[in-house]
């Protein structure tokens, strides 16, 4: 989710910065991931099972204590829930595929993409294909061609979509979109008013840490208001006073935005955090002290991770040692 809130909110502050694709996202971003996990799970693991890392470790065979055989016993069950993968979902992880591919030859950026091939900008965007892909959904059926078992009951129409007009009122969320939207609308609030530029400049007086420096700053405070507002609603309003600030201190400004946007999924303490936490709690087998004391521990994790790829590979790969030309300054509102 986090190159889709930066291509809403970074690229349109900075049309001209061609540095960050989905493949570049995915280089700067997939060590980080297989660094937090490993990381994460020696965290949890001495926080609920202490430190003796050989015995989990082990290869040799061992009794299960009562509490391990109650969680395989409960996982097992869940999964014979599932039941036997159905036509309908092998088709949508095809699609999954499909536009993951489609996002990386995008522009992947060391070859032409297959946007290359259409003339007009601006309908070429990761969106399209998201768009698109959820369009064909309407159109494919939810019976499997030739077969006479679909998984329905047998007076449905056999050419029936996958997703129909009122599955997908009945469904959508719309109140994460009017969030969104309205996220968007105070960003852009901020940006054509000034306030962002005007909060960027009494934060000058911070021309004096470096840039690494400033960069934790904005990531802590990012994963901190993340854990009680929604990733997009975060973004939205910060990104805007993170680019005045980076302008102001004459710092490039995707060295404080892309760890940010980074930060910003790591609301993990509370329920409210994620979809994900909520779930869980909703269990009831974990209280919130437990989720704030592991959760605090993955936050500062993250960060720490983040702040590592900022400052060794991500300098090479968005060329963070120079303050770039698109990242001047710029009249937003005419009267400034």
């Amino acid at each position: 989710m986090a190159p889709f809130m930066w291509q809403h909110a970074g690229q349109r502050r900075y049309p001209d910065a061609k540095v960050i694709n989905f493949g570049t996202w995915f280089i700067f971003s997939f060590p980080i991931a297989l660094i937090m996990l490993v990381l994460t799970w020696l965290w949890l693991h001495f926080l609920f099972l202490g430190c003796n890392f050989r015995e989990t470790c082990s290869l040799s065979k061992k009794r299960k204590t009562k509490r391990e055989m109650m969680s395989e016993r409960r996982i097992h069950e869940e999964y014979a829930k599932l039941g036997p993968i159905s036509y309908p979902e092998v088709v949508t992880g095809l699609f999954f595929i499909l536009m993951t591919l489609l996002w990386f030859t995008r522009e992947p950026g060391f070859v032409p993409g297959w946007t290359s091939l259409f003339e007009k900008k601006g309908y070429r965007t990761d969106a399209t294909i998201s768009v698109l892909l959820g369009f064909l959904l309407f159109l494919i059926p939810a019976r499997r061609p030739f077969s006479s078992s679909s998984g329905r009951n047998a007076d449905d129409d056999p050419l029936a979509p996958m997703i129909t007009w009122k599955d997908f009122q009945r469904l959508m969320p719309w109140e994460i979109v009017i969030l969104v939207g309205g996220g968007y609308a105070l960003a852009a609030g901020c940006k054509v008013s000034g306030l962002s530029v005007w909060i960027g400049r009494q934060l000058e007086p911070m021309s004096g840490l470096p840039p690494w420096a400033v960069t934790l700053l904005a990531c802590l405070l990012v994963s901190a208001v993340t854990e009680f507002a929604s990733n997009p609603a975060t973004l939205t309003v910060f990104l805007p006073i993170l680019s005045a600030l980076s302008e102001s201190l004459h710092i490039n400004p995707l060295h404080t935005l892309i760890p940010s946007t980074m930060c910003v999924s790591f609301g993990v303490m509370l329920p409210v955090g994620n979809p994900p936490n909520a779930i869980v709690f909703s269990y009831g087998h974990v209280q919130i002290k437990d989720m704030v004391k592991a959760g605090f521990g993955v936050n500062l994790i993250g960060v720490a991770v983040v702040m590592l790829a900022i400052t060794t590979w991500g300098v090479p790969l968005f060329n963070l040692s120079e303050f770039p030309a698109w990242a001047v300054t710029r009249n937003v509102t005419g009267v400034l």
